[in-house]
Parts: structure tokens; sequence; C-alpha cells
């Protein structure tokens, strides 16, 4: 079961707050400094309001692909950090990507010990792009510098932007610098290898296919198939 984080006092009772608690040898780190740590982490981890409910214990399977999904992250989560190979999980809509990439990138913060960050692939594009404006405040370093270095990135959304000169070269220059310093990546796109449908556009129509053959390099592929759930809950007559 994943584990819950919950709220510590303003003041902790064991260090008064100082982050070092007494015991009989000397002094150690409190608990509360790694606490504190985490909820730093996850703060700064940019994970959307939407996903900040995920979990694994709340992704329920519906399908043998969707069970083969969730092991994988399990098998990801069991093998952190001595482990080469991100994930790639492709597939229609609402089957539960984000779902699980969030899920992973949280559970390596909350019990892993690890930093990482979310990105939707296309805001990250609007955001680069958005240094440009000569009134912007923040450069296209300061915004490429974290993705480009975090141990842990998602990005989501992958091939959902058309693929210009400027939208293939911003791409690859992500991918390339985290495959050469051996970062670990999460993407989820919606676009499969293969079309489902006559005239489909596959990853590779959305990416190039030298971007597509260094993600067989990255990820694991993990394809998962299945009914769009937010369809079955607004039939349901809920509403987001």
């Amino acid at each position: 079961m994943s584990p819950k984080i919950t709220s510590m006092p303003s003041v902790c009772p064991q260090c008064g707050g100082s982050g070092w608690e007494r015991f009989a040898a000397g002094v150690r780190r409190c608990e509360c400094a790694s606490f504190g740590r985490t909820e730093r982490l996850l703060e700064s981890a940019r994970i959307p309001r939407r996903y900040e409910h995920c979990d694994l214990d709340s992704y329920a399977p519906n399908n043998v692909s969707q069970k083969r999904a969730k092991d994988d992250v399990t098998h990801f989560l069991e093998k952190f950090p001595i482990i080469d190979v991100g994930l790639l999980f492709i597939g229609p809509c609402g089957v539960g990507k984000t779902h699980l990439a969030v899920s992973l990138l949280k559970e390596v913060i909350a019990s892993r010990g690890g930093a990482g960050l979310f990105y939707d692939f296309r805001d990250l594009l609007g955001t680069i792009q958005g240094t440009y404006n000569s009134q912007a405040q923040d450069s296209e370093w300061g915004i490429l510098r974290p993705v480009l270095d975090t141990n842990l990135l998602v990005l989501d959304e992958l091939g959902a932007n058309k693929l210009t000169d400027w939208v293939l070269d911003t791409m690859s220059h992500i991918i390339n610098c985290r495959y050469n310093d051996r970062k670990l990546t999460i993407f989820t796109s919606n676009y499969l290898d293969s079309p489902a449908r006559p005239g489909e556009e596959t990853l590779t129509d959305r990416i190039g296919v030298r971007l597509r053959s260094r993600l067989h390099e990255m990820c694991k592929v993990v394809k998962i198939e299945g009914e769009d759930f937010r369809r079955d809950i607004k039939q349901a007559g809920y509403r987001f």
C-alpha cells in the first residue's frame, strides 16, 4: 500500500523545530526534517491539482493491459534508483496513463527519497515560447534547466503539438540531453506505434523517426488499452 502523507504539528515536539533531536549518543536528524523535505519536493514537482489524488492504490485495473501497466510501475519502484530505463505509456484517452505516471512520481518522492518534476509537454513548450517575449521575467534556460537536471521527469502528452521545426528541435534537445545524462524520463502519449484505424497518425508521425528511435533506448513501452473512464464518469452524472 502506498504511504500516506499526513500533516505534522507546526512545531515538532521531538526537536522543538530545530530539526535535530537528542538521543543517548548525542544528536541526530529528526524525522520532521525528512517530512519537510518530502512536502517541499511534492510542492515543487508541479503536479497539477487535478492529479493530486492519484496514487497506485486508487488505480483499479479493468483489463489485462492495465494490470500489467500497474505491475510495470511497481517493478520500476522496486528497482529505483538502480534502474536506467524509463517508461513510455501509450494508449487512448482516459485509460489512466497520467494517473500511473503521477503515482510513480509521487511514490518516488514520498517513499524513495527522490526528486522529480511533472510537465504537460504542451504547457512546457508554451512556457518556453513565453520567454521570447521582451517583457518576460524568465529566460529559456531558466525554464529548461530544471527539466534537464531533475533526476526523474514526467512528460505528459508527448506528440500533442503539431510537429514544426521549432517543436522538433526543442523536443530533441530535451530528450537527447536527458538520454546523454542517463536521466530517467516517464512519457505518456495518446499516439500508438501502429495506427488503430486507417489514416490515424502514429507516435513516429508526431515526433519524428529519430526521436522515436531514441525513446526505444530510453524507455520500456507500456501499452494500455480500455474504455475512456472519464466518459463513464460523465455518464454516471458526475462533473469535473
